[in-house]
Formats: C-alpha cells, sequence, structure tokens
C-alpha cells in the first residue's frame, strides 16, 4: 500500500496534534504530556510494530491500562492499518480463548496488564505477546519470545525526541479497523467491527463538521477524566470528542475516588454509568464536594429513571447530561442541562438525536409506526459498525439495508425527544403473555420510595417464567410492602404484569462493564 495515500484514521487526529504539539493532551503521573509528545511515541511505536511483521491487516489484541502511552500504542496501530481488539476485564477463560484464537497476531501489553491468564492462554495459542516498552526501543521481534522477557522494563517517557513529520495513515478505508467487544449483558459478548471508512468519519474526531451541540458538549471537556479502559467505545469516543476539541485528558494515579476526584484536579467533564452515578449521589449529599470546575457529566450505558435524573440535576448543578448509545452505533442522542431546565417533562427522554443520525421507530414488521407511538428504534449513520465478528447470522438480524436495529424499545414524539421503553429481549413470558421489563421497572421507581428496581424472569412449573422484581430503596427510605407495590403495577400494567415477588436490596450488583448485572439478579431469583 502506498504509504502517501493517507486520509484514513487517524489522520484527523495525527493532523490536529501536528498543528498543536505544545498543547496538553494527557495529564499523568505528576507529568503533562503533549501532543507532540504523543505524536512521537506513535511514531517509535509504528517503528517497532513494522519491525515485529505487524502491518497492514494484523490483528493486533491490546491487553493495556490507561495511559499517555498505551493510547499511542493503539494510534499506532491505527496508522499502520492493523485492526485493534480491545480485550476487556471479565472475560472469561473460554471467551478470552475464542478471541485470541481468531487469527489475532499479536498481543500487545504494558505494564499495566495485570491478567496472567492473557499471557498464558497467548501462549498456549502461539499467539506473541509484545510490551510496550520493548516495541518503543525497537526490539518488538524480540519481545515476542515470551511473556516474561521484558516484564521489568518500563514504558518510556513520552516525548523524547521530535515528533515525525512522516507519520501518515495506512490503513485502507474498506479494512477493519477495530473489533469492539460488547458488554455481554445479553450473554455472551459480541465483536463489533468498525472499518476504516467508518472510523474516519466517526463524529467525535471529524471536528470539522461539529455542528453547534456538538461544539458546546466538546467546550465542556476541557479537562476530562480519563479512567476505566481505553478498549470502551464509547471512552475512546470521548476521549476524541476531548481531545479533537482542545482538551487534556486528565488520568489520576489512583483509581478515581468520587466526588473527591473532580475538585483535586479540577475536571470538567466526566462519563459516568449509571451505578456509579448513584453513588456519587449518595456521597455528595453526605459529605458534599467540590464541584465548581464540573461542567458535564455524561450519566450513560442503562437506563436511567426520570425522577433520578431530575435528583441528580437539583443536587449536582446544570451539568448533567443524558446519553443514549450502543457498542454498535456510538452515542446517538443527549439531553442537555438547559433542555432539562427549561422542560423538567424531558427528564424521561434521552434527548434529541445528534444532526448526523437518522432515526425511526418500527413495529415487528420493520414498518415505521406513527410519532410517539412505541415500536422499535432504527438507526442509521456513515459511521457505524460494519456487522459481527464471525457472526453473519447475528449481523444479518441487526443490520438492515443501512439501517441498525437497536433492539430497544422507544418512541419518537413529535418534539424530537427520545424516549426508551426497554429492551426488545429483557422480555419475561407469562403464560404465553409477553411482559417488558422496562416498564415495569419504571411503575416501580415512580414509588417515592424506590430509588431503583429492576425486573427479571424466573422459570416457573405453572406460569412457564415468573416477574421477579428488586427495588433498593430511596436512601432514609423503607421498602414498601410487597403487595403495596404489586398493586402499583397492576394499576398501571395491568394485574397480569404485577411482580410475583419484590426483594428490597441495599445495593445491585454491578458487572464487569459497570452496568446493572442483570446475570447475577436472576441466580439470585433462581435461588429463592
Amino acid at each position: 500500500m502506498d504509504e502517501q495515500s493517507g486520509g484514513t484514521f487517524p489522520q484527523t487526529l495525527i493532523d490536529a496534534f501536528r498543528a498543536t504539539p505544545d498543547r496538553p493532551a494527557f495529564e499523568y503521573g505528576g507529568r503533562t504530556v503533549t501532543r507532540g509528545a504523543v505524536l512521537d511515541a506513535v511514531a517509535a511505536y509504528v517503528r517497532g510494530l513494522r519491525e515485529a511483521g505487524l502491518t497492514a491487516g494484523s490483528v493486533v489484541a491490546l491487553d493495556t491500562g490507561v495511559s499517555p502511552e498505551a493510547f499511542a500504542v493503539r494510534i499506532a496501530a491505527h496508522a499502520e492499518g492493523c485492526t485493534v481488539v480491545g480485550l476487556r476485564s471479565g472475560l472469561t477463560r473460554e471467551h478470552l480463548r475464542s478471541i485470541l484464537a481468531r487469527h489475532v497476531s499479536a498481543v500487545i501489553v504494558d505494564e499495566a496488564s495485570s491478567d496472567a491468564e492473557v499471557r498464558c492462554e497467548a501462549a498456549e495459542l502461539g499467539v506473541s505477546v509484545l510490551e510496550t516498552a520493548a516495541l518503543r526501543a525497537g526490539a518488538g521481534a524480540g519481545a515476542g519470545a515470551g511473556a516474561g522477557q521484558a516484564a521489568g522494563s518500563r514504558s518510556g517517557e513520552a516525548g523524547s525526541g521530535p515528533c515525525s513529520g512522516s507519520l501518515v495513515a495506512r490503513g485502507a478505508p474498506d479494512d477493519v479497523a477495530v473489533i469492539h467487544l460488547t458488554s455481554g449483558s445479553t450473554g455472551r459478548p459480541k465483536g463489533t467491527l468498525l472499518t476504516y471508512a467508518a472510523l474516519s468519519v466517526n463524529w467525535a474526531y471529524t471536528s470539522e463538521d461539529w455542528d453547534d451541540r456538538v461544539r458546546r458538549l466538546a467546550a465542556r471537556y476541557e479537562r476530562f477524566l480519563l479512567f476505566g479502559t481505553l478498549n470502551s467505545a464509547v471512552v475512546f469516543e470521548h476521549l476524541g470528542l476531548c481531545l479533537m476539541g482542545g482538551g487534556t485528558a486528565v488520568i489520576p494515579a489512583e483509581p478515581p475516588r468520587f466526588p473527591e476526584v473532580f475538585g483535586q484536579h479540577r475536571i470538567t467533564a466526566c462519563l459516568l454509568t449509571v451505578p456509579r452515578l448513584y453513588a456519587l449521589l449518595d456521597a455528595v449529599r453526605e459529605s458534599g464536594a467540590d464541584l465548581s470546575t464540573l461542567r458535564n457529566l455524561l450519566v450513560a450505558g442503562s437506563p436511567l429513571p426520570p425522577h433520578r435524573l431530575a435528583e441528580a440535576a437539583e443536587l449536582l448543578g446544570p451539568v448533567v447530561h443524558h446519553g443514549y448509545g450502543q457498542t454498535e452505533t456510538g452515542m446517538l442522542a443527549v439531553l442537555e442541562p438547559g433542555e432539562l431546565a427549561g422542560r423538567p417533562s424531558l427528564a424521561d427522554s434521552v434527548g434529541r438525536p445528534l444532526e448526523s443520525v437518522e432515526v425511526t421507530v418500527r413495529d415487528s414488521e420493520g414498518r415505521d409506526v406513527p410519532a410517539g407511538k412505541t415500536g422499535e428504534v432504527w438507526v442509521r449513520r456513515p459511521d457505524f459498525f460494519h456487522g459481527y465478528w464471525d457472526d453473519a447470522e447475528e449481523t444479518a438480524d441487526v443490520l438492515r439495508e443501512g439501517w441498525v436495529r437497536t433492539r430497544d424499545l422507544g418512541s419518537l414524539p413529535a418534539d424530537g425527544y427520545l424516549r426508551l421503553a426497554g429492551r426488545i429481549r429483557d422480555i419475561i413470558i407469562v403464560n404465553a403473555i409477553v411482559h417488558y421489563a422496562g416498564p415495569i421497572e419504571r411503575v416501580l421507581a415512580s414509588h417515592p420510595d424506590i430509588d431503583q428496581a429492576y425486573v427479571v424472569g424466573t422459570p416457573d412449573e405453572h406460569t412457564g417464567e415468573a416477574v421477579h422484581a428488586f427495588v433498593v430503596p430511596r436512601p432514609g427510605a423503607t421498602a414498601p410492602e410487597e403487595e403495596t407495590l404489586r398493586e402499583l403495577v397492576a394499576r398501571e400494567l395491568g394485574p397480569a404484569g404485577a411482580p410475583t415477588r419484590v426483594v428490597p436490596l441495599a445495593e445491585v450488583p454491578v458487572a464487569a462493564s459497570g452496568k446493572p448485572d442483570k446475570a447475577a439478579l436472576r441466580a439470585m431469583a433462581s435461588m429463592g
């Protein structure tokens, strides 16, 4: 491939960093890493990848921590045109082995990698294990000889030389750029394929195409709290929004403590899951917090009941954004604080779709339903995923003539604000009648003494399945009597949807993805 062809991802990022080499890109471990320093690291990793025999089309798995070097090695792999697979925590040995066995050429690890099983499985499958420190030193081929060979070496400091003016992205538009692993909340984690053509027009990394709403959002990312993993599709997307908007990604030396981290690092923007938001609200109520610099707290990943969104806005101020998206699609819609303040009734929505996103709501036959009616949400945008990794059947089910079936239930009224009603597959079948968990959860959470509600189905010898609910009381409140909650659901949704059991919990179990763990709840329900 002609190295000067360029133009594909991450060329826009390279160009933006090259234009402002002295601007900070990261704060990490007591040091500031400039954009020029990141490009130096990228150029060094590109040389290391080539010496290790990894070029365009090579499949590279990343098991790295959260650091400027981890970001640089991923950008280097993309600059070379490799296919990047981001490993995530919580994978079973079976899932990990199935991923590494699928034509993976190498696993790149760093000093933050703590999963010995990754190295062990790679060794058994004959997959090279490369240390980032060795790659940067140009010893990539040698590093692959064994997982422990470079274990004592430290990742080099970013910014050791002039940034390379010859750094050009080499990915072919139709090649797969990245395989993001889904959270696995519905079972086995799936790999979503994103081509270089799609990644090159990703809304977060193409700042020249931003509309006023995205520019407003990006302006709040002056100091973005970066933690957890770089292998999350949503984290990588919002990191792009920060960097392409001229902001700095702030990586705490230790796992962040909320809410203290906001004041300690003068954070202006943060991405949170719903369970972490609940913990944050509890902490702020108990001890207060310095939130003077915070301008954007974007909450996403799972449903947020309207009363909790309103409570968060009241407690934290005009900073709370409610976002909606999927690994397959990236962010689709966002509700801004000003919109919620102007119309409090919008707390039941996830906001307006981004300008680049087309949304339609359809029935089970794929036909559009009238505005405001509930159906399945279908979406499309040029930067959506290309399909599922080695799963043609699932790909054909979700991708339909350029549209993505989200498999989320929702409605799009005339006001343009998207409302969600649950997952199509999150159902309980009682006496051959389908009940969606989402509506039952929302009714339960509407009780003034209920903070959170989750519904699962359990086997029942008389009805096939039974509705089993778990509720978390509001702080300082006592869970209502089971019959009170059953009657509440019966009034709103009919007697057939009323839970057979309602069990109070002090807190909901959380999966490795940061989402409520319904698999754990089903196990608890089955145990009685």
